[in-house]
């Protein structure tokens, strides 16, 4: 009997996820669509997607391996070390999205095991040359009030936030990902507003104190303002970053490795709005 029942819930779960299984050929369609990652490939393989290039992935600094789970294609690839995917900088073609007023959205879909800051996947060098910060999607960003949220960075110099050490230019869900559990997380930026969602949906954020922004030159008492949506009129500069997917470099070397399954990312050139947003979650 005991063995039924597990059967049972086995045979359940595989079937509700099924159920809620991403329809690529709908992701291809829509307008602005740049690439798709399903991240079917086994191990030692390039990552390859489909969209107006293939932008062939390289497993960087060791080998990452196929998880038999993914939404997309079923599969999905298994970030926990210090190994990331990367695109040279002078192979992203269409994935170099810059421009004033121009916009981009990032959508993955994730198992993040809850531990620190998660690059999941885009433009952005925190350190060589002073930085080349372009547009990025992250998982927990707390040192400006992004703790366990959905965050979506977006950069015109590429440089950290005058007067501030780091670039505090990003949004931040008002909804905290939950750990081990699949969600979708995502960031739209129209080029003056960026919103994080977690599973197609996004959530207004009052204005707040900015933590570690107390007496900085302009503010001895600190920064308030609204993390989502964030307001950010410049544009994203066209800085020179490699795409990379796991990791991003910061002046101690790779860092932010995102923790967890990742079993698609998607990429757009324009803001997509909150109802094709919601077109992607994998909940109901």
């Amino acid at each position: 009997m005991n063995k039924l029942l597990v059967l049972f819930l086995f045979l359940t779960s595989h079937f509700l996820f099924a159920q809620k299984s991403i329809n690529i050929e709908k992701i291809k369609a829509m307008k602005g669509f740049v690439a798709l990652w399903d991240f079917k490939e086994p191990e030692g393989q390039d990552r390859r997607a489909v969209g107006k290039g293939d932008f062939p992935l390289k497993e960087t600094n060791g080998s990452i391996q196929r998880i038999n789970e993914g939404p997309l294609s079923g599969y999905s690839a298994l970030f926990g070390g210090s190994s990331f995917l990367s695109l040279p900088n002078v192979q992203t073609g269409a994935l170099n999205i810059y421009g004033p007023n121009q916009g981009v959205t990032v959508v993955a879909w994730a198992k993040w095991t809850g531990e620190q800051t998660g690059f999941v996947g885009g433009m952005w060098n925190e350190y060589q040359d002073g930085g080349k910060r372009q547009y990025g999607l992250f998982v927990s960003l707390p040192h400006y009030n992004g703790k366990n949220q959905v965050c979506g960075h977006i950069s015109h110099t590429g440089k950290p936030t005058p007067p501030f050490p780091y670039s505090s230019d990003y949004s931040a869900s008002k909804q905290q990902v939950p750990a081990n559990e699949w969600v979708c997380v995502a960031f739209t930026y129209d080029g003056k507003n960026i919103k994080s969602y977690l599973n197609g949906v996004f959530e207004k954020r009052e204005p707040e104190l900015i933590n570690n922004t107390k007496g900085f030159d302009g503010y001895p008492e600190g920064l308030v303002q609204s993390k989502n949506p964030y307001y950010f009129p410049y544009g994203m500069g066209n800085n020179g970053s490699d795409f990379t997917v796991g990791a991003v470099l910061l002046k101690r070397g790779m860092g932010n490795f995102f923790k967890g399954q990742i079993g698609g990312l998607a990429v757009f050139d324009r803001a997509l709005t909150e109802k094709q947003i919601k077109m992607f979650s994998l909940k109901d």
